[in-house]
């Protein structure tokens, strides 16, 4: 009887579940307009105010995914972050990982694919506050120049942001950390701060849903300058992993069960 009355619940939650995620969608992309417009003459302007922009819309998009679609932000470990600059390493389950550092962090610069600084709006603020847009193919030429970029980032005082799966992947999967991040690590000679985080339960990779509850994000200890490149890529590799998996929930939703998520 309990279960046909959870099933009977489910069934009548999705439509509003649909219906708050295309007011999110709307929302989302509405705002960024609304924003980019407002904050559009700041581009003339050094990197400093252009961010502010940035930001504003991060804020906006969090509030919304907690207004509209239910889905709360629990951010742990901002004492991890520290006030010099550092190369971070983050999980990637959702394009929302790519908003919320901008609230979190002072001046990032995150390392993003090329495609992106196509998009209208997006695409200008990103130019203009020196994001790092890469080809993902991993070519020679696509990390030399990934790394020169960094170098000029670090320099002017900036932290470095890297996915290194370099693409969003479903929670629990099997991870695929490549070169990059130990690239950086070691040419860069900053600390590195992991971050694990569950945002792909409320935000998957694919498709225009969006489901209540809590994403966890969760700023890990430094994993410190000098480190050889094997060792390192297995102590980051098994920190965020095992710290990302703690976040999720057993049994997992079903709206996850059966995803198959593309990059």
């Amino acid at each position: 009887m309990g279960e046909i009355q959870s099933n009977r619940r489910n069934e009548s939650a999705e439509p509003m579940t649909a219906l708050r995620s295309v007011l999110f969608v709307i929302w989302l992309y509405g705002s960024m307009v609304v924003l980019g417009l407002t904050f559009l003459p700041l581009l003339l302007l050094p990197r400093v105010f252009a961010m502010t922009g940035i930001k504003c819309w991060a804020y906006a998009a969090k509030w919304g995914m907690e207004f509209i679609c239910g889905a709360k932000t629990d951010v742990k470990g901002l004492e991890n972050i520290g006030d010099t600059p550092v190369l971070v390493a983050s999980k990637h389950q959702s394009t929302l990982d790519t908003i919320l550092p901008f609230i979190y962090l002072k001046d990032p610069c995150i390392v993003l694919k090329k495609e992106l600084l196509w998009y209208p709006i997006f695409g200008f603020f990103a130019m203009r506050t020196g994001m790092i847009a890469i080809d993902r193919s991993g070519s020679m030429k696509a990390l030399k120049e990934m790394t020169q970029k960094a170098k000029a980032a670090r320099d002017e005082g900036r932290s470095i942001l890297i996915f290194p799966e370099g693409t969003r992947n479903k929670p629990g999967a099997e991870p695929d950390y490549k070169p990059g991040i130990a690239l950086l690590y070691k040419e860069l000679g900053m600390p590195c701060l992991p971050v694990a985080l569950s945002t792909g339960l409320c935000w998957p990779a694919k498709g225009v849903m969006r489901y209540p509850g809590t994403m966890t994000v969760e700023f890990l200890p430094h994993i410190e300058p000098g480190l050889s490149r094997k060792a390192f890529m297995s102590r980051l590799e098994n920190t965020i992993e095992t710290a990302s998996n703690a976040l999720l929930p057993t049994p997992m939703p079903e709206h996850l069960m059966d995803e198959e998520l593309t990059a």
